[in-house]
């Protein structure tokens, strides 16, 4: 397989990344050397064991050792927080920010936390984050009383929610990196009009800002992917992008899936996003080289046939959200 640098369109302003969640069968200095040479701008960096284990002992040597080589390769860096077992070998994406026990919830902000001080040493644009799943019912009540409680719970876990991450939005504020939490399909902060409210009841704090998942906005909201961009722009600071279809949470290579990409990279770079745009693939490792190449040129022809509007229009406004029953990736 010959990995030559995609072509590079001269007057488009925006920057793609590849996530390592989506190369987890290779070596993080592999990963890295494979994204260089195929001339990706930068990396969707998932802190996990296998490559960066925001955990291990030696942490701080081997963030300094990373730094040098994302200079050395001329990579920007995103850090993505998303890995599934990194906190519990047992539980996917356990414990969350929604835990009831308050010191499980701890753990995850203290990842959290962890994160932002990676990101300050890595130089990194954002860091990104999410709710996790509304904690089920134990006694699996139905009827009225049931409804009753489920409502009780979600108020709870919204509380839980904003109350975990201010010391994380308090370190961000001090490293003057945006915590970018993301809507994630299944999860108690799922829209755009989720995260809405999660920015209200927090107080519209300058570090809480927003990760749009174009394949979301496919998946779940009301409005277009580009549409999606608009609304989201003033709190945009982190972008992954994918194909995907309609109600299906399911991350799919360019081409397999309903969005039409030129409008969404034309509503990118009309809005004036300056962070990078990752391509997210966590489910595709076996084929994590080959889809690397093939995602950039897709990326760039996309925005090449697309004419960007001037880059002054107003945003649209956010619509309500829909419900969905998509699965975590």
């Amino acid at each position: 397989m010959s990995l030559r640098p995609s072509p590079r369109p001269i007057a488009h302003p925006l920057r793609y990344s590849y996530g390592t969640n989506g190369l987890t069968d290779l070596r993080l200095d592999d990963a890295l050397s494979l994204l260089a040479d195929l001339g990706y701008d930068g990396v969707g960096l998932t802190l996990d064991h296998m490559h960066l284990d925001p955990l291990a002992p030696d942490l701080a040597a081997r963030t300094q050792k990373l730094a040098r080589r994302l200079d050395e390769l001329g990579l920007g860096v995103t850090i993505e927080t998303g890995a599934r077992y990194v906190l519990d070998p047992r539980r996917k994406h356990g414990p969350s920010l929604l835990d009831p026990d308050p010191d499980q919830r701890a753990r995850r902000a203290d990842l959290l936390v962890r994160a932002v001080r990676i990101a300050t040493d890595l130089g990194a644009h954002a860091v990104h984050c999410f709710s996790g799943i509304l904690p089920k019912d134990p006694a699996g009540e139905a009827g009225t009383e049931g409804q009753a409680f489920a409502a009780e719970a979600e108020d709870a876990a919204w509380k839980r929610l904003a109350e975990t991450l201010t010391p994380v939005l308090d370190a961000a504020t001090a490293a003057g990196i945006p915590l970018a939490v993301e809507p994630e399909p299944g999860h108690l902060l799922a829209t755009l009009d989720d995260f809405h409210r999660l920015r209200t009841a927090l107080g519209s704090p300058e570090a809480l800002g927003l990760t749009l998942d174009i394949g979301h906005c496919q998946c779940l909201e009301p409005l277009s992917p580009a549409d999606c961009v608009r609304a989201a722009a003033p709190w945009l600071r982190h972008v992954q992008i994918e194909d995907m279809r309609r109600g299906v949470h399911e991350h799919l290579p360019f081409g397999d899936g309903e969005i039409d990409f030129p409008p969404v990279l034309e509503a990118l770079a009309a809005v004036g996003y300056q962070g990078l745009v990752s391509v997210e693939l966590p489910r595709h490792s076996h084929a994590g080289p080959q889809l690397a190449q093939q995602s950039l040129p897709f990326l760039h022809h996309a925005a090449a046939v697309s004419t960007p509007p001037d880059a002054d229009r107003p945003p649209n406004p956010g619509e309500g959200p829909t419900d969905s029953d998509g699965r975590t990736p």
